[in-house]
């Protein structure tokens, strides 16, 4: 009898499965194919490497926001207050495997994977651009390219404060995400 196909989706999952019990470090991809009850092949045919998992895992935070994006009721809300959905809706989406998320960034800070800081860069990039998008931002120019920067540090407060506090209950994180999405400059561009 043939073995059903095994999608790209069921690795994710159960790689994130296993890491929650051995942590990202010790996940090792022929541990991940024998608990699926498959060869490295097939793994190797969806994932090239281990760090396409993270990829795949961060990608499917971005899809989890923009299809926040496109709920009917946020249209109508303020800037900042669909940005702070959104990202909301991002960080929700990782919080079932929260702690194996910063190890899988503490994995790419690693000094020998200067190859995944700079892939590391243009995920944030990628991220902060959706987050624009689906926030329905229409700046241009200097003001986008100033908006950018800052939302990306915004992006990158939250989500750090996010994984070193996860005892801080939703309302004490949201109040933390709109100090920084309603601080000085950023603000100023958030109103036009």
């Amino acid at each position: 009898m043939k073995k059903p196909t095994i999608t790209a989706t069921q690795i994710l999952d159960s790689a994130l499965q296993l890491a929650d019990v051995c942590g990202w470090e010790r996940l090792h991809l022929f541990d991940l194919a024998a608990r699926l009850d498959v060869g490295l092949d097939v793994i190797a045919s969806h994932y090239r490497e281990k760090d396409q998992l993270v990829e795949a895992w961060f990608d499917r935070a971005d899809q989890a926001m923009l299809a926040r994006g496109n709920a009917a009721d946020l249209g109508a809300l303020e800037p900042a207050k669909r940005l702070e959905e959104l990202l909301i809706a991002w960080l929700d989406s990782l919080a079932a495997h929260r702690a194996v998320t910063g190890q899988m960034l503490l994995y790419k800070l690693e000094p020998a994977h200067l190859h995944l800081q700079v892939l590391g860069l243009l995920r944030i990039s990628r991220t902060v651009q959706w987050w624009r998008e689906g926030a329905r931002r229409e700046t241009r120019h200097l003001r986008r390219i100033a908006e950018e920067s800052l939302l990306s540090g915004v992006y990158l407060r939250s989500f750090v404060h996010w994984l070193c506090h996860p005892e801080e209950d939703s309302a004490e994180f949201r109040a933390f995400l709109r100090r920084q999405l309603r601080c000085g400059p950023l603000l100023m561009l958030l109103q036009h």
